[in-house]
């Protein structure tokens, strides 16, 4: 690892240092004997766990923290017309966005093994940590969301491994400078910057093309918009499907135990492998799992390493996590905010025991909503009963009146078992006076839905005060 091109950045201001990414960052630079300082709108369990790494964070803003330092990064989510970045650009402060910063990180690192694809990105990264961490490798890991092992979404390891979460929004992983890519799947999503299909595929070969010419690209072979772009690499490829028996790593003999845990037979060019063992639900898993062995199999750990790393892996946090029970009832969470994910999420719920499913939808993005509305509609009409909230802004304004009541009006025609409420309060309060015993809930979103599980599951704690 060597970071001598990071080495005219002694003092480094984060705007928004809060966020999944921004903080796990600040840990890192941190660990390396930068000065850190960073500002965020929200105090947040990020910005307290900085803190306590001697962090100096503000809670809203503080451009005297901008004075001293040799470079200001900042999120995309950060407006132009932010108090710090303006301040930083009329003082003409060394400026960069979180991506690109952090892929002058990735320089820095001989082996970058970037996790890319619309879906299951997290998961993946995760179970690769899982791995390299049963082999003793000593990674820096990147992920979007909270790692039981690390104790947090990120690890600072003292080896040139950088295995990396690269999200293709606004083509962030073009920053990047990755020796391998593992691509899982490429899906029509963020359509708010990508416009169509054909430019996020674009993107993605784009993506490939930033490989060093002794890179590798792993890849789904049953995803038929990832072959589009592996038609026209030249790159090295090693493939990985359930579907397709020709790919250089498939599962066959898949078998569910009572838990709707799968075990697979692993062939590797149609020679067998090894046998294994998940303790997460879904197809979707086992081929998150094919790509997690692929990997591996090329960094050459050893076949045990690999069995107990996928095997001891039981799920990231918020991918249809069961998060606890309320009146002996299982509530699920799940982060699922795209058609394709919910169907998933939905085949998940198939595999548990229960009688009705509850599903708690939370519509992430206005522009996403109206894009796959129909989408929406197709698939939360097969859950028993779904409840509606208010969609989650996150980054932006509603400028064409969507709404979360038109989905229901829509569904009510598939499913009148479909209800919009306008608050957590409402939802906690319909759920518990209508959920019956052997049901099934799930909270579904990008958002801050999850507080309506945890505060289901408090509720339940309360009667025994």
């Amino acid at each position: 690892m060597k970071l001598e091109s990071l080495k005219e950045y002694k003092r480094i201001h984060m705007i928004g240092i809060g966020g999944v990414s921004m903080s796990g960052l600040a840990e890192h630079l941190t660990h390396f004997g930068f000065t850190i300082t960073g500002s965020d709108a929200k105090e947040s369990e990020n910005t307290r766990h900085l803190q306590t790494l001697g962090i100096d964070v503000a809670i809203g803003h503080d451009t005297k923290k901008i004075d001293n330092a040799d470079l200001v990064v900042y999120t995309a989510a950060i407006p132009e017309e932010d108090e710090e970045f303006v301040y930083a650009k009329a003082h003409n402060k060394r400026m960069m966005e979180r991506s690109e910063f952090l892929g002058e990180i990735t320089k820095c690192y001989e082996e970058c093994i970037c996790i890319s694809g619309t879906h299951g990105k997290t998961t993946t990264t995760s179970m690769i940590s899982m791995c390299f961490l049963e082999a003793k490798k000593d990674p820096t890991i990147e992920v979007g969301a909270y790692l039981k092992p690390i104790g947090g979404n990120n690890k600072t390891g003292n080896s040139e491994y950088f295995i990396l979460e690269s999200c293709e929004y606004v083509d962030s992983f073009l920053k990047f400078y990755p020796n391998t890519i593992i691509i899982l799947n490429i899906d029509n999503d963020h359509l708010d910057y990508f416009k169509n299909l054909e430019n996020i595929k674009n993107s993605f070969y784009k993506f490939t093309e930033r490989l060093k010419d002794t890179g590798i690209i792993i890849a789904n072979l049953d995803d038929e918009n990832t072959c589009d772009v592996l038609k026209r690499t030249t790159h090295k490829i090693i493939t990985y499907g359930i579907k397709k028996e020709d790919a250089s790593f498939h599962a066959s003999n898949i078998k569910l135990d009572d838990y709707g845990y799968p075990t697979f037979d692993c062939y590797k060019d149609k020679t067998y492998y090894d046998t294994f063992t998940l303790n997460v639900h879904g197809e979707h898993n086992i081929l998150n799992a094919l790509a997690t062995i692929a990997t591996c199999d090329y960094y050459e750990l050893d076949k045990k390493e690999i069995k107990e790393g996928l095997k001891n892996f039981t799920g990231a946090n918020r991918r249809f996590e069961k998060i606890g029970e309320y009146k002996g009832i299982p509530v699920f969470d799940d982060y699922a905010h795209h058609p394709t994910e919910i169907k998933t999420t939905y085949q998940c719920t198939k595999e548990v025991p229960h009688n009705k499913t509850w599903a708690i939808f939370e519509p992430h993005t206005y522009t996403r909503t109206e894009a796959h509305l129909n989408e929406f509609v197709n698939v939360l009409k097969n859950f028993d009963h779904i409840i509606l909230a208010p969609i989650y802004a996150a980054r932006e304004q509603n400028k064409t009146g969507i709404s979360s009541k038109d989905l229901e009006v829509l569904i009510k025609k598939e499913n009148e078992n479909c209800i919009f409420l306008d608050s957590y309060d409402k939802i906690t309060s319909y759920i518990e006076e209508n959920v019956q015993n052997g049901d099934i809930i799930i909270t579904i979103g990008a958002g801050t839905i999850n507080q309506v599980g945890y505060e289901l599951i408090k509720n339940k704690e309360e009667q025994f005060l």
